[in-house]
């Protein structure tokens, strides 16, 4: 999206398509083959697609607009693993049902500014030491449920599809403005859920369990000079201009939180475990994701029609879905692509941009009200822009979107999906499989792939997934 979109076979889709299938299915069927060759897999298809851009459409600009998103995204989240990696919690006694459903509430919170595989990787250990004596899957379900899905939806740093919109234009507070209803309506219905399912575990402990049960007697925070770092990178999320200080400036927080972590408390690195390793894997699959996704994002923009989606409730399932089985990133981003495609009228953006381009000369009331409130978001959101009389195209797209309120629920819609069904599955958002993993490593039984779905997803998710739409996106 960040230059005008040429018309580009939808076979130059496939590339995006096997890279996302490769990851949803490769994993757990040649995990072996897997750990050794996703490199080169995401690698070449991407290579393929950029010579394709490069050499056959000559479209530069998508090329270097792609790659900017890429670097802004993956130095947040990047430099929050990081960062959140030298930060230890330790904890002395063990948690009741009401503690540990503050703990998850808190947790959901925090990741709104870690982020959440940040907020993940800081808080999965100390929550399994406050149960380790009446520990069962469903503590690490509705975890993985609250902390690493649901609860980041308040801001663009919570969640990765949220900060690939607000790299789009999408305003900071915008999607805490309009998301904190179905925030706490879906935190609080997990909460309470959790609540319930952990007084009964509690109450049908041993005796002797439900003794050594005392409350928390404390928290303790090693590395607490990382929330320094933390600081910086949540400020630099705001610096546009001039380009590339902001991922530079996140880039230094996490070397100065590692190597400030290595000498001064370098135990923390060990009982947190931390490694490079998820965070490289990340990287290299979402540069491949990135480069793939160009022709797809061109091919929704222009015939986002021909998909069938015309109501926020359809946006609403269809992103969610894709968003259980794929990755929500990409997922939110394809999505919000073919909003703007089906919405947006050209007409009224080349009105709104000669508007600008003018320097402002017609009088706004002389538009039609679509462009007058578009006009009105420009000047709410990126005043600096319009003044320099130069407003990309992406961005003169989204605020339409946000100008006409009637479309809010769009964006709103992709926005919710993306976040909320990334619980639905293993795959559906980068930490479920990470924390999978470390409660496996604590000896916790986790269920298959299958078995997450059929038990927690579908009873526990599948009524809050009906619940939001039918409150907030139904008509």
């Amino acid at each position: 999206m960040a230059a005008e979109p040429q018309d580009v076979s939808l076979w130059w889709g496939l590339p995006f398509g096997f890279l996302l299938a490769s990851i949803a299915l490769l994993p757990l069927l040649a995990a072996r083959w897997w750990e050794r060759y996703y490199m080169w897999l995401a690698g070449g298809l991407g290579a393929v697609v950029l010579a394709y851009y490069a050499f056959g459409l000559r479209d530069f600009p998508t090329i270097s607009g792609t790659a900017h998103e890429y670097l802004s995204f993956i130095a947040l989240v990047g430099s929050l693993f990081i960062v959140s990696g030298g930060i230890a919690i330790r904890t002395r006694g063990q948690a009741t049902p009401i503690q540990n459903v503050m703990a998850l509430g808190v947790g959901a919170l925090l990741a709104n500014l870690f982020g959440t595989a940040g907020a993940s990787m800081l808080l999965i250990r100390p929550f399994l030491r406050m149960n380790q004596y009446r520990l069962t899957t469903y503590h690490v379900i509705f975890f993985i449920f609250i902390i690493s899905n649901v609860g980041g939806c308040l801001t663009p740093i919570g969640d990765p599809p949220l900060f690939l919109g607000y790299l789009e234009g999408i305003p900071f507070l915008w999607v805490a403005a309009h998301l904190w209803k179905i925030w706490g309506f879906g935190v609080g219905y997990l909460l309470i859920l959790f609540f319930l399912i952990d007084r009964r575990n509690f109450r049908r402990a041993a005796t002797e369990i439900r003794r050594i049960e005392t409350p928390l007697k404390g928290v303790r925070f090693e590395g607490s000079m990382n929330f320094v770092f933390v600081a910086i990178i949540l400020a630099a999320v705001f610096i546009e201009h001039p380009a590339f200080l902001r991922e530079a400036l996140m880039t230094g927080a996490a070397a100065g939180s590692y190597f400030w972590t290595r000498k001064n408390c370098g135990d923390v690195y060990r009982t947190n475990e931390f490694s490079f390793h998820p965070l490289r894997e990340v990287a290299m699959l979402f540069a491949g994701i990135f480069a793939t996704m160009m022709p797809v994002l061109a091919w929704l923009e222009l015939h986002a029609r021909q998909i069938g989606l015309e109501t926020p409730g359809s946006f609403y399932w269809a992103s969610g879905f894709l968003s259980s089985v794929l990755d929500n990133a990409p997922t939110y981003l394809n999505f919000l692509t073919a909003s703007i495609g089906l919405l947006v009228d050209p007409a009224h953006v080349h009105q709104v941009q000669n508007w600008v381009a003018a320097g402002q000369g017609a009088p706004v009331r002389d538009f039609p009200a679509a462009v007058q409130n578009t006009i009105t978001a420009l000047q709410a959101y990126h005043p600096d822009m319009v003044r320099a009389h130069a407003v990309p195209l992406v961005d003169v797209q989204i605020c339409y979107l946000l100008g006409n309120l009637q479309l809010n629920r769009y964006i709103m819609a992709v926005s919710v999906g993306a976040v909320f069904f990334g619980a639905a599955t293993y795959i559906g958002n980068a930490p479920n499989f990470m924390v999978k993993s470390i409660a496996a490593h604590h000896k916790i039984h986790m269920t298959s792939f299958f078995g997450y779905v059929l038990k927690y997803s579908v009873p526990i998710l599948g009524p809050l997934f009906v619940m939001v739409w039918w409150l907030f996106f139904r008509g």
